[in-house]
Protein backbone atom coordinates (compact mmCIF):
# COMPACT_ATOMS: atom_id res chain seq x y z
CA UNK A 1 0.00 0.00 0.00
CA UNK A 2 2.52 2.52 1.50
CA UNK A 3 6.10 1.47 -0.55
CA UNK A 4 8.41 2.45 2.32
CA UNK A 5 8.53 1.41 5.89
CA UNK A 6 7.44 3.58 9.15
CA UNK A 7 7.27 3.57 12.24
CA UNK A 8 3.45 3.78 13.69
CA UNK A 9 2.07 4.95 16.68
CA UNK A 10 -1.25 5.32 18.40
CA UNK A 11 -1.54 7.74 21.90
CA UNK A 12 -3.96 7.68 24.26
CA UNK A 13 -3.88 11.54 25.42
CA UNK A 14 -3.45 14.45 23.99
CA UNK A 15 -0.14 15.16 25.97
CA UNK A 16 0.93 11.38 24.86
CA UNK A 17 0.34 12.57 21.05
CA UNK A 18 2.42 15.70 21.42
CA UNK A 19 5.14 14.42 23.02
CA UNK A 20 5.65 11.28 20.73
CA UNK A 21 5.73 13.95 18.28
CA UNK A 22 8.30 15.61 19.63
CA UNK A 23 10.36 12.81 20.24
CA UNK A 24 9.93 11.77 17.26
CA UNK A 25 11.05 15.01 15.47
CA UNK A 26 13.77 15.21 17.25
CA UNK A 27 15.09 12.26 15.75
CA UNK A 28 14.87 13.07 12.35
CA UNK A 29 11.90 11.20 11.44
CA UNK A 30 9.77 13.58 9.84
CA UNK A 31 6.44 12.44 11.59
CA UNK A 32 3.35 13.09 10.67
CA UNK A 33 -0.51 13.14 12.23
CA UNK A 34 -2.54 10.66 10.92
CA UNK A 35 -6.30 10.56 11.24
CA UNK A 36 -8.16 9.06 8.68
CA UNK A 37 -4.82 8.29 6.54
CA UNK A 38 -6.01 9.03 3.07
CA UNK A 39 -4.42 11.76 2.11
CA UNK A 40 -1.47 10.22 3.53
CA UNK A 41 -1.82 7.21 1.69
CA UNK A 42 -2.53 8.78 -1.40
CA UNK A 43 0.50 11.27 -1.46
CA UNK A 44 3.12 8.22 -0.01
CA UNK A 45 2.14 5.76 -3.14
CA UNK A 46 3.20 8.77 -4.91
CA UNK A 47 6.49 9.54 -3.56
CA UNK A 48 4.80 13.49 -2.25
CA UNK A 49 5.64 12.92 0.80
CA UNK A 50 7.75 10.18 2.63
CA UNK A 51 7.42 10.00 6.80
CA UNK A 52 9.63 8.04 8.84
CA UNK A 53 6.60 7.81 11.51
CA UNK A 54 2.94 8.58 11.82
CA UNK A 55 0.91 9.55 15.20
CA UNK A 56 -2.57 8.30 14.87
CA UNK A 57 -4.52 10.75 16.62
CA UNK A 58 -7.78 8.48 16.76
CA UNK A 59 -7.91 6.65 19.95
CA UNK A 60 -8.04 10.51 22.25
CA UNK A 61 -11.06 10.38 23.26
CA UNK A 62 -11.37 14.16 22.97
CA UNK A 63 -11.15 14.07 18.99
CA UNK A 64 -13.80 11.56 18.48
CA UNK A 65 -16.40 14.00 20.53
CA UNK A 66 -19.72 14.99 18.53
CA UNK A 67 -21.92 16.61 21.20
CA UNK A 68 -23.85 19.95 22.18
CA UNK A 69 -22.12 20.85 25.15
CA UNK A 70 -24.14 24.37 26.19
CA UNK A 71 -24.59 26.87 23.57
CA UNK A 72 -21.84 25.07 21.68
CA UNK A 73 -21.30 22.30 19.04
CA UNK A 74 -17.86 20.22 19.56
CA UNK A 75 -16.60 17.80 16.85
CA UNK A 76 -13.58 16.28 16.96
CA UNK A 77 -10.70 16.16 14.79
CA UNK A 78 -11.01 12.60 14.23
CA UNK A 79 -14.96 12.51 13.76
CA UNK A 80 -15.16 10.51 10.52
CA UNK A 81 -17.30 13.00 7.11
CA UNK A 82 -19.96 10.11 7.39
CA UNK A 83 -20.34 10.19 10.92
CA UNK A 84 -20.98 13.77 10.87
CA UNK A 85 -23.42 13.70 7.69
CA UNK A 86 -25.18 10.86 9.74
CA UNK A 87 -25.48 12.60 12.82
CA UNK A 88 -27.47 15.73 10.99
CA UNK A 89 -26.33 17.68 14.30
CA UNK A 90 -25.34 20.96 11.57
CA UNK A 91 -27.20 20.25 8.26
CA UNK A 92 -25.32 22.56 6.38
CA UNK A 93 -22.19 20.55 7.33
CA UNK A 94 -23.46 17.67 7.10
CA UNK A 95 -24.54 18.32 3.67
CA UNK A 96 -21.32 19.57 2.77
CA UNK A 97 -19.66 16.55 4.06
CA UNK A 98 -21.55 14.05 2.41
CA UNK A 99 -20.49 16.18 -0.75
CA UNK A 100 -16.87 14.92 -0.98
CA UNK A 101 -15.53 11.72 -2.45
CA UNK A 102 -17.23 9.06 -2.37
CA UNK A 103 -19.15 6.54 0.51
CA UNK A 104 -16.26 4.37 0.78
CA UNK A 105 -13.70 7.03 1.17
CA UNK A 106 -15.92 9.25 3.42
CA UNK A 107 -16.50 6.66 5.86
CA UNK A 108 -12.45 6.91 6.42
CA UNK A 109 -11.58 10.66 5.85
CA UNK A 110 -12.54 12.86 8.89
CA UNK A 111 -13.24 16.29 9.64
CA UNK A 112 -9.58 17.17 10.76
CA UNK A 113 -7.85 15.49 8.21
CA UNK A 114 -10.14 17.50 5.52
CA UNK A 115 -9.59 20.76 6.93
CA UNK A 116 -5.77 20.38 7.47
CA UNK A 117 -5.23 18.64 4.33
CA UNK A 118 -2.96 19.35 1.63
CA UNK A 119 -5.49 18.76 -1.55
CA UNK A 120 -6.97 22.32 -2.23
CA UNK A 121 -10.75 21.43 -2.22
CA UNK A 122 -10.93 21.16 1.78
CA UNK A 123 -15.08 21.57 0.95
CA UNK A 124 -15.77 20.45 5.22
CA UNK A 125 -14.27 24.18 5.93
CA UNK A 126 -16.93 26.21 4.02
CA UNK A 127 -19.88 25.74 6.86
CA UNK A 128 -16.57 26.51 9.73
CA UNK A 129 -16.08 29.49 8.00
CA UNK A 130 -19.62 31.10 7.65
CA UNK A 131 -20.52 30.27 11.34
CA UNK A 132 -17.49 31.57 12.62
CA UNK A 133 -16.49 29.00 14.28
CA UNK A 134 -13.60 27.75 16.64
CA UNK A 135 -10.70 26.02 16.39
CA UNK A 136 -9.37 23.68 19.22
CA UNK A 137 -5.48 23.13 18.27
CA UNK A 138 -3.25 21.54 21.06
CA UNK A 139 0.50 21.50 20.68
CA UNK A 140 3.41 21.34 22.91
CA UNK A 141 2.31 24.62 24.46
CA UNK A 142 -1.24 23.31 25.55
CA UNK A 143 -4.29 23.45 23.86
CA UNK A 144 -5.48 27.02 22.32
CA UNK A 145 -8.54 28.03 20.87
CA UNK A 146 -8.64 30.27 18.01
CA UNK A 147 -10.82 31.76 15.64
CA UNK A 148 -11.43 29.85 11.96
CA UNK A 149 -10.47 33.19 10.80
CA UNK A 150 -7.10 33.33 12.59
CA UNK A 151 -5.42 30.07 11.09
CA UNK A 152 -7.46 29.20 8.11
CA UNK A 153 -6.59 31.29 5.19
CA UNK A 154 -6.55 29.55 2.21
CA UNK A 155 -5.55 26.53 4.07
CA UNK A 156 -5.09 25.45 8.02
CA UNK A 157 -1.73 27.54 9.63
CA UNK A 158 -0.45 25.25 12.66
CA UNK A 159 2.73 26.11 14.20
CA UNK A 160 4.93 23.03 13.75
CA UNK A 161 4.18 20.10 15.99
CA UNK A 162 0.07 21.03 16.21
CA UNK A 163 -2.89 19.35 15.23
CA UNK A 164 -6.48 20.22 15.30
CA UNK A 165 -8.31 18.53 18.34
CA UNK A 166 -11.75 19.92 17.93
CA UNK A 167 -13.81 22.44 15.98
CA UNK A 168 -16.54 24.57 17.95
CA UNK A 169 -19.78 26.21 16.75
CA UNK A 170 -22.18 28.01 18.06
CA UNK A 171 -25.63 26.39 18.64
CA UNK A 172 -27.37 29.59 16.96
CA UNK A 173 -25.81 28.79 13.41
CA UNK A 174 -26.56 25.29 13.20
CA UNK A 175 -30.64 25.81 11.93
CA UNK A 176 -30.14 28.62 10.00
CA UNK A 177 -31.48 29.17 6.58
CA UNK A 178 -28.58 27.74 4.50
CA UNK A 179 -27.69 26.10 0.68
CA UNK A 180 -25.22 24.18 -0.02
CA UNK A 181 -24.37 23.54 -4.01
CA UNK A 182 -21.77 21.31 -5.43
CA UNK A 183 -21.09 21.19 -9.27
CA UNK A 184 -19.08 18.98 -10.96
CA UNK A 185 -17.95 17.81 -14.21
CA UNK A 186 -19.84 15.13 -14.58
CA UNK A 187 -21.70 12.32 -12.20
CA UNK A 188 -22.00 12.29 -7.95
CA UNK A 189 -18.17 12.01 -7.66
CA UNK A 190 -15.50 14.21 -7.60
CA UNK A 191 -13.93 17.24 -7.45
CA UNK A 192 -15.26 20.94 -7.75
CA UNK A 193 -15.95 23.22 -10.37
CA UNK A 194 -17.85 25.11 -7.77
CA UNK A 195 -19.04 24.53 -4.13
CA UNK A 196 -20.67 27.07 -2.52
CA UNK A 197 -22.04 27.17 0.73
CA UNK A 198 -24.24 29.89 2.19
CA UNK A 199 -26.64 30.67 4.97
CA UNK A 200 -28.73 33.67 5.92
CA UNK A 201 -28.48 34.86 9.54
CA UNK A 202 -30.69 37.93 9.96
CA UNK A 203 -31.38 39.48 6.79
CA UNK A 204 -27.38 39.56 5.58
CA UNK A 205 -26.10 36.40 3.52
CA UNK A 206 -22.55 34.92 4.54
CA UNK A 207 -21.15 32.65 2.01
CA UNK A 208 -17.76 30.69 1.39
CA UNK A 209 -16.49 28.72 -1.78
CA UNK A 210 -14.33 25.99 -3.05
CA UNK A 211 -13.19 25.05 -6.53
CA UNK A 212 -13.61 28.68 -8.03
CA UNK A 213 -9.94 29.43 -7.04
CA UNK A 214 -6.87 27.47 -5.75
CA UNK A 215 -7.96 26.89 -2.29
CA UNK A 216 -11.20 27.67 -0.32
CA UNK A 217 -12.19 31.37 0.86
CA UNK A 218 -15.06 33.56 2.47
CA UNK A 219 -14.70 36.89 1.28
CA UNK A 220 -15.67 40.16 2.74
CA UNK A 221 -15.70 41.81 -0.52
CA UNK A 222 -18.21 39.10 -2.24
CA UNK A 223 -20.37 39.37 0.89
CA UNK A 224 -20.88 43.29 0.33
CA UNK A 225 -22.02 42.60 -3.05
CA UNK A 226 -24.45 39.71 -2.01
CA UNK A 227 -25.90 42.06 0.86
CA UNK A 228 -26.36 44.69 -1.63
CA UNK A 229 -29.70 46.19 -1.42
CA UNK A 230 -31.67 47.01 -4.93
CA UNK A 231 -29.53 45.19 -6.69
CA UNK A 232 -31.37 41.90 -8.90
CA UNK A 233 -29.60 38.50 -7.79
CA UNK A 234 -28.36 38.11 -11.23
CA UNK A 235 -26.51 41.28 -11.13
CA UNK A 236 -25.13 40.86 -7.58
CA UNK A 237 -23.89 37.58 -9.19
CA UNK A 238 -22.18 39.03 -11.44
CA UNK A 239 -20.53 41.68 -9.71
CA UNK A 240 -19.25 39.21 -6.87
CA UNK A 241 -17.17 37.38 -9.60
CA UNK A 242 -15.66 40.72 -10.61
CA UNK A 243 -13.89 40.37 -6.01
CA UNK A 244 -12.56 36.48 -6.25
CA UNK A 245 -9.67 36.99 -4.36
CA UNK A 246 -7.28 35.01 -7.15
CA UNK A 247 -7.85 33.52 -10.92
CA UNK A 248 -10.05 30.92 -11.44
CA UNK A 249 -8.60 27.60 -11.74
CA UNK A 250 -8.31 25.29 -14.92
CA UNK A 251 -7.88 22.13 -14.72
CA UNK A 252 -8.40 18.73 -15.13
CA UNK A 253 -12.10 19.34 -14.14
CA UNK A 254 -12.51 22.76 -15.99
CA UNK A 255 -11.31 25.69 -17.92
CA UNK A 256 -11.22 28.66 -15.81
CA UNK A 257 -14.20 30.43 -17.97
CA UNK A 258 -16.43 27.61 -17.25
CA UNK A 259 -16.04 27.65 -13.69
CA UNK A 260 -16.50 31.73 -13.62
CA UNK A 261 -19.59 30.87 -15.17
CA UNK A 262 -21.05 28.33 -13.30
CA UNK A 263 -19.51 30.79 -10.13
CA UNK A 264 -22.46 33.22 -11.57
CA UNK A 265 -25.19 31.38 -12.25
CA UNK A 266 -25.16 29.23 -8.28
CA UNK A 267 -24.30 32.61 -6.46
CA UNK A 268 -27.74 33.73 -8.37
CA UNK A 269 -29.23 30.83 -7.55
CA UNK A 270 -28.29 30.85 -3.92
CA UNK A 271 -29.21 34.45 -3.83
CA UNK A 272 -33.10 33.68 -5.08
CA UNK A 273 -32.89 30.36 -2.30
CA UNK A 274 -32.12 32.23 0.66
CA UNK A 275 -34.03 35.81 0.16
CA UNK A 276 -37.41 33.46 -0.64
CA UNK A 277 -36.82 32.19 3.26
Amino acid sequence: MIPFDFEYYRPSSVKEAVDTFQALQAQGKHPMYWSGGTEIITMARLNHIRPGAVVDLKAIPECSVMEFRGHELIIGGCVTLSAVTGANLFPLLGRAAQGVADQTSRNKITLGGNVCGRIHYREAVLPLLVANSRLVIAGKGGVREAAIHEVFRGQIRLEPGEFLLQTMTDREYVSLPSVHVKKRQIGHVGYPLVTMVALKKGNRIRAAFSGVCGFPFRSAAIEQVLNTAGLSAEERARQAAGQLPAPPLTNAEGMADYRLFLFKQTVKDAITALEGR
